[in-house]
């Protein structure tokens, strides 16, 4: 499962034992990827990770400056949005990514890169709070497609 797993072991080592999101997400890729130092280093899954602990998306984890990607970290909190808005639909990571493009006016030849494979593996974990609404509760939602 990959930058799922890695992302579901990442947001649970931060919360349990106060690590940083940046440094539990290297931890958790380097176990996920012993191998592979090209998939530890990918940028764009990473980067839509750390921009839903960045604006308190991820339960457990303080909002703070985690990445300087804009452009991941909007895909990962507009894919919680239409999760959100959307609880009882399920969704594979390639409609999603296409639901996120059409939000976006975006491009919608351009190819996902595991944002939306860590954005649904946090959300059917029930590690995605809603920020905007003050004392949220896990979601209530059905478990989405990879």
């Amino acid at each position: 499962m990959g930058y799922a797993i890695s992302s579901i072991n990442a947001a649970k080592l931060a919360a349990e034992t106060n690590t940083s999101p940046i440094e539990a997400w290297e931890k958790s890729v380097k176990e996920e990827f012993p191998h592979s130092m090209n998939s530890q280093l990918k940028c764009c899954p990473k980067n839509a990770f750390l921009g839903l602990c960045e604006d308190g998306y991820v339960k457990g984890i303080k909002p703070n400056k985690y990445t300087r990607s804009n452009l991941n970290k909007q895909y990962g909190i507009i894919a919680v949005q239409i999760l959100g808005e959307n609880k009882t639909k399920s969704y594979t990571s390639l409609y999603l990514w296409k639901e996120v493009l059409k939000r976006l006016n975006a491009d919608r030849l351009k190819q996902h890169n595991n944002q939306m494979n860590v954005v649904l593996a946090l959300w059917n974990e029930g590690l995605i709070k809603m920020p905007s609404l003050p004392g949220s509760a896990t979601p209530d939602h059905q478990s989405q497609v990879f």
